[in-house]
């Protein structure tokens, strides 16, 4: 009897310790969204080392030119290895060469170009953008029938991108989300879709 209840000691410690791993590999490899976890994110941890990797690179070279550090405003994501350029350049010039920059990134697949020609936005307006970034990833973790975590949420200048790995149906409960926030001028979805068998026809 001693035996049996000490092997299933032995079971739930090692589910435990399966539990806390995950959660920590959850936290450290930054999955993109709120309240989300690895286990319900379309990439895989080599995809995701790689997106912190290409995010890393590129904010690295941009924040190294001076002009671009100095005078333009720049976002810079990787989601599945397609990276998102957003905010504002004060010439078409310097908007092109931050692209340029980033084209050198290794596993780059694509560059979503949206930065927009214009003065950089200020501290509040930046401020504004990350509370409806924030409100809206805690709207879609409470959000019934939509895993967050395989959307990636970034604003600026009142324009929400969505970026992520998921259904037309994930990704369209998403947008409704979005769209309903205060604050948003308007939202662009940049996901990459999956299909399986139930949305096929």
């Amino acid at each position: 009897m001693k035996k049996v209840i000490s092997l299933i000691s032995l079971l739930l410690l090692t589910l435990l310790l399966q539990g806390c791993v995950a959660g920590v590999i959850a936290a450290g490899a930054g999955a993109g969204a709120a309240g989300g976890s690895i286990a319900s994110d379309n990439r895989t941890i080599q995809t995701i080392t790689d997106d912190q990797e290409i995010a890393y690179k590129a904010n690295r070279l941009v924040s190294a030119n001076h002009d671009l550090n100095t005078k333009a405003h720049i976002v810079i994501v990787s989601y599945n290895k397609v990276v998102l350029m957003a905010g504002q350049a004060p010439t078409a010039a310097l908007r092109d060469q931050a692209v340029d920059l980033v084209k050198t990134v290794p596993k780059v697949r694509r560059i979503f170009n949206e930065i927009t020609v214009g003065t950089p936005t200020s501290a509040y307006r930046r401020s504004k953008d990350a509370a409806i970034t924030g409100s809206i990833k805690t709207r879609m973790v409470a959000t019934a029938k939509l895993k967050s975590s395989q959307i990636k949420v970034v604003t600026e200048d009142g324009t929400v991108f969505l970026l992520g790995l998921t259904t037309p149906q994930q990704a369209e409960i998403a947008g409704k989300v979005a769209r309903s926030n205060e604050g948003v001028k308007q939202v662009v979805k940049l996901i990459e879709y999956i299909y399986g068998p139930s949305t096929n026809n």
